[in-house]
């Protein structure tokens, strides 16, 4: 009789592991459906047509994933996801408010400019995870030696390789006094330049961008190239359509400011007005933001142009 309720406890203490196993892996799969399905949800955004809902939604999503990433370290489709989610926040809706009231409040752009710095490195983060999961203790490498570090680096990394160098490139240019961070520019560059090398037509043209501004932006003393930067411009027109404002204005703001070229900063800033944002659904929200940009632009143009 002993035995007997032995045995039976101890098939009781096995069903309850097992159910436990089962719960545990259930948690874990349904877990894994709700990341894949936020991870893929990014469309959403971009096709909107109305920026501020998207100004309102977006930190709540970032939030949940940030939740779900607890649960999925190594998902790299969240850790993708939150790299160019946070990237965009910043840059559309903290960076660019800098921008707009720094004639009005200084310290308040300051601050935002802060804010954004950290919203970008906060990217940065999530996307050396996202590359860490198959390239192991590449953030180290990087600052080695960003050229050899990026090399093992395949196809399929392209779109972490590109949030990454972007967001953390987009860090250092609210930093400019920050020399520890400055001198980390070259790994950031070396992320995106393998991006280019491995697939130079991803996302229309979005890798050509990057370096309109990054060879535009720097002087030739710095390793900057007004030729290359027009190079990537034509590149990035060609490969979009000529239907992604962003490309006019990056051109604009950096090449010619920085040439002094009046008469073509006008020209690319109404060419990026004239874009139809209804044209390419998927890039809807990117060119509603660009014309904001644009405008703004044309709205300082005596500044910039003294």
């Amino acid at each position: 009789m002993k035995t007997a309720m032995k045995r039976l406890e101890l098939v009781t203490c096995v069903c309850l592991l097992a159910m436990l196993a089962c719960s545990c892996s259930l948690r874990r799969m349904a877990t894994r459906q709700v990341a894949d399905a936020l991870a893929a949800s990014g469309g959403t955004f971009s096709s909107d047509d109305d920026p501020q809902l998207v100004r309102e939604a977006i930190p709540f999503g970032l939030k949940t994933m940030e939740s779900l990433l607890a649960e999925q370290p190594e998902h790299r489709g969240l850790l993708l996801a939150l790299a160019s989610g946070f990237t965009q926040y910043a840059f559309a809706f903290v960076q660019m408010d800098a921008d707009e009231i720094e004639s009005q409040d200084l310290a308040k752009a300051t601050a935002m400019r802060t804010r954004a710095r950290k919203l970008y490195l906060r990217a940065r983060d999530y996307g050396l995870r996202g590359l860490e999961v198959c390239h192991r203790d590449l953030g180290k490498q990087l600052r080695d030696d960003p050229t050899k570090a990026v090399r093992t680096a395949t196809r399929e990394d392209v779109p972490l390789l590109y949030w990454t160098g972007a967001s953390w490139a987009a860090a250092i240019s609210t930093a400019k006094s920050d020399s520890k961070l400055m001198a980390e520019l070259p790994s950031a560059a070396a992320l995106v330049q393998r991006a280019l090398d491995l697939d130079e037509a991803w996302d229309s043209g979005s890798l050509h961008e990057f370096f309109i501004a990054y060879d535009g932006g720097r002087s030739a003393a710095m390793g900057g190239s007004i030729e290359r930067a027009r190079k990537h411009f034509a590149r990035a027109v060609e490969l979009s359509g000529g239907l992604r404002a962003s490309a006019y204005v990056g051109l604009a703001e950096t090449v010619c400011v920085g040439e002094q070229k009046k008469a073509e900063f006008n020209q690319m800033l109404n060419k990026a007005l004239t874009v139809d944002p209804d044209k390419k659904p998927e890039w809807r929200l990117l060119n509603l933001v660009s014309q904001r940009r644009a405008r703004w632009l044309k709205e300082h143009v005596d500044d910039l142009f003294p």
